[in-house]
């Protein structure tokens, strides 16, 4: 009995040391862990720290994934996307000296014109003569174009891998279906650059057809200082004077569809079963402050932000020019500028330069 009760004792005091060697090695590795994870410098607290975070801490990491993507806005490169490089080139202005000369109307444009569509007498200019890279202008161009090929406008066109390709960012996406109308409405009021190429590509011929027919109707309307290379304006190739745009002006406004579309504040389309917002680039047009009857913005890094407009101003149409204006709300203030100070001329006023011919 007694061998039996020192059996069993023996074997008590042996799970008490095994027990409590147990418990110092887990002491040791505790505070082996908290220290390691008071030293923030160290790769494997920083591991753990990660393992361990909550689902909040997830969702802040997943905002910034997000926010180090590029943000959508404005692009401020609108050249082809095999053109990276643009983003640090000035503007053909700026590279001529043109950009920051000084003028009567304290202008932010470096080349702008100012011309009564009636009687063309020229009232203000500034560079005029200067070919410039004319970016969404050449839209205009472009409907005109459109419109003389007698092309139904019902027809429907298919956004397809070569309009994705001519701009990155478009709500165009591929596979967009809109009739010929609704393409030419959206390049006139938007800007849709992807609108604007698939009206060329569906011309006959497609787009080497479609630039030549807009080189022939430049030269049809005196444009003799210019040329257009694509029917977007994304190429900086799209050059033209103040003198020519004027022209140009003129005879687009001879078309009834480009003066209404150019002039629609906004419009929301069914694109991709999705209801689309798109809204016209001129903010004076949504604003309703002049009496605009026919307009276009454009922008490239080679242009400089551009505006051409057929204003009524005392009840004289004038025919604005304003190219490679600084800074993105300038040109506008430009034409509010031009619209006060010629309100402000005594009747009979102002004397006419010349005669643009």
């Amino acid at each position: 009995m007694l061998k039996v009760f020192r059996k069993r004792l023996g074997m008590s005091v042996n799970r008490f040391w095994l027990m409590a060697a147990v418990g110092l090695v887990s002491f040791a590795t505790v505070a082996s862990f908290q220290a390691s994870a008071t030293n923030t410098d160290s790769p494997a607290a920083k591991s753990i720290k990660s393992s361990v975070a909550k689902a909040p801490a997830k969702s802040e990491a997943k905002k910034v994934a997000k926010s180090s993507k590029k943000p959508k806005m404005v692009r401020t490169t609108v050249t082809r996307t095999s053109e990276p490089v643009e983003a640090a080139r000035p503007s053909f202005a700026t590279a001529l000296g043109l950009r920051g000369q000084h003028d009567d109307l304290s202008l932010k444009s470096s080349v702008a014109m100012v011309v009564n569509q009636d009687t063309k007498e020229v009232y203000f200019e500034k560079n005029s003569a200067v070919s410039l890279p004319i970016a969404s202008i050449t839209k205009l161009m472009t409907a005109m174009v459109v419109l003389d090929s007698k092309l139904p406008l019902d027809d429907t066109l298919v956004i397809n891998a070569d309009d994705v390709h001519i701009y990155r960012s478009s709500r165009l996406v591929g596979g967009t279906v809109l009739t010929r109308e609704e393409a030419l409405l959206l390049a006139l009021m938007s800007s849709e650059n992807r609108a604007a190429y698939t009206l060329g590509r569906n011309y006959p011929g497609g787009i080497p057809a479609f630039v030549d027919a807009m080189n022939r109707k430049a030269k049809d309307i005196g444009m003799t200082h210019s040329y257009f290379a694509d029917p977007t304006g994304l190429m900086s190739e799209n050059v033209a004077s103040a003198e020519d745009l004027a022209r140009m002006l003129s005879a687009a406004y001879q078309y009834k569809m480009i003066r209404e579309f150019s002039t629609w504040p906004d419009l929301t389309m069914v694109i991709a079963k999705r209801p689309q917002k798109f809204l016209n680039t001129n903010r004076l047009v949504r604003a309703g402050d002049m009496n605009i009857g026919l307009q276009k913005t454009g922008f490239i890094n080679a242009a400089g932000k551009c505006l051409v407009m057929q204003a009524r101003v005392n009840n004289t149409p004038l025919l604005l020019v304003f190219l490679d204006s600084v800074g993105t709300q300038s040109r506008f203030a430009d034409a509010v500028r031009v619209k006060d100070w010629y309100e402000r001329m005594p009747f009979g006023e102002p004397q006419a330069i010349r005669r643009l011919m």
